[in-house]
């Protein structure tokens, strides 16, 4: 454990030098930086998002419902880079009062309906379009209570563990540590439900297992903060195995790639606004 210990003051204040990956970025206050309109393409949806887990989640569960044959489903899928600050135009702003990536605009009536935060918006979804989302009274409850737990469990797994073993500017020994151990039991969690289940929620295919297949199915695959050795990934056998079956879904293959910047050249759709878009 570090000897230097850290001695908060009285008061916090803003330190816009205080490191790490996003330092550059993140801020203590809402509202716009900036002027600036959004774009508006010409589908029924239109999601302004990158391609983070939460960015997935929502363009895993349009292509779902594509595939389904909901044409009315159809979206556009516009850039937002969060390491330009453009989360904080008043565009975005007006649409996610966090400034938070993704955002969604449903223009499917005559009033337009703005949607923030990603679990609301696959809710929103799955209830007007009545797919991925069971009906049967106990089932829909268990649906919505894992949907809620990983809505719940991410920030431990991305702000918490993420940010300190993958982004901070130091290894911090307590906080990694104390991460690490509730990510580990989150896993915990699902390798005993999936143990008993093909999906969350039992043998159908949920919004449930939308949200959280970004998150956990991504981190035991190792493609998430390069930590499958530190965190013993590969122990988690039924998480892998919902991981591997959810994986080979062609929606969410093609989900997986709208809004993606970085890695493989070929895995790399910055914008999506039609289906022949995956062609190129």
């Amino acid at each position: 454990m570090s000897k230097n210990n850290y001695e908060p003051p009285k008061v916090w204040k803003w330190d816009k030098e205080s490191g790490g990956k996003f330092a550059s970025i993140n801020r203590p206050i809402a509202g716009p930086t900036h002027d600036k309109t959004l774009p508006v393409g010409k589908h029924p949806f239109q999601l302004y998002s990158l391609g983070t887990p939460n960015g997935v989640k929502v363009t895993v569960m349009f292509e779902e419902l594509l595939a389904l044959g909901y044409k009315e489903a159809e979206y556009d899928a516009w850039l937002i880079n969060i390491g330009e600050g453009a989360q904080f135009s008043s565009g975005f702003v007006d649409v996610n009062p966090n400034s938070k990536i993704p955002a969604l605009v449903d223009r499917s009536s005559d009033q337009p309906i703005r949607i923030f935060e990603s679990g609301a918006m696959l809710l929103h979804l799955a209830q007007k379009f009545n797919a991925f989302l069971p009906s049967e009274t106990s089932a829909h409850a268990e649906c919505i209570s894992w949907l809620f737990w990983q809505v719940a469990s991410a920030p431990y797994l991305g702000g918490g563990f993420g940010h300190f073993y993958a982004y901070a500017p130091e290894k911090y020994e307590y906080p990694i540590n104390r991460f690490a151990m509730e990510v580990k039991r989150q896993l915990d969690v699902l390798e005993r439900n999936l143990e008993v289940r093909e999906y969350l929620v039992g043998d159908e295919y949920t919004i449930a297992d939308i949200a959280t297949h970004p998150w956990y199915g991504t981190l035991v695959s190792g493609a998430l903060y390069n930590a499958q050795e530190f965190l013993d990934v590969s122990s988690y056998s039924n998480v892998r195995r919902w991981a591997d079956s959810i994986q080979s879904r062609p929606a969410v293959q093609r989900g997986l790639r709208v809004n993606r910047v970085w890695g493989d050249e070929s895995r790399r759709l910055p914008e999506r606004h039609d289906a022949k878009d995956f062609d190129r």
